[in-house]
């Protein structure tokens, strides 16, 4: 697997937002905002709290492949991170999920932990570096 090196991480910290694609099966594309993004200690993986997801969740269980990109012009490159998510409802990853969630704003549902292990990183950046892997 990929791991998100510390200029990635940097910039995922300073965003509150991260646009995360998905496709249906048949390949109907979604993009939804996302406020609950949680790189893990392993580098690896993102936990993404569901609290109000629809189109997005529907698509997860056909077809778990996703991505999302990360960009503040404060910082100098921009990035989208491709992985694979699973779903889960239960357990104690979940439960930490919730407690996350909770601390934010202790009214949200917190209805699924999405993990997404992550496979590739990409620059966005325009310029000469746009497209090539991390």
């Amino acid at each position: 697997m990929v791991k998100l090196n510390d200029d990635v991480k940097k910039v995922i910290a300073s965003v509150k937002t991260f646009p995360l694609a998905t496709a249906s099966k048949a390949g109907i594309p979604n993009v939804a905002p996302i406020g609950m993004l949680i790189p893990q200690q392993d580098d690896e993986t993102v936990w993404i709290v569901d609290n109000f997801m629809n189109k997005t969740l529907a698509n997860l269980k056909e077809n778990p492949n996703a991505s999302f990109y990360v960009w503040n012009p404060e910082f100098p490159d921009s990035y989208q991170i491709k992985g694979t998510v699973t779903i889960e409802n239960s357990g104690a990853d979940y439960e930490k999920a919730v407690q996350f969630a909770h601390s934010r704003k202790e009214t949200l549902p917190a209805k699924n932990l999405l993990k997404l292990r992550i496979a590739d990183v990409f620059y966005t950046t325009p310029g000469p570096k746009a497209g090539n892997k991390v």
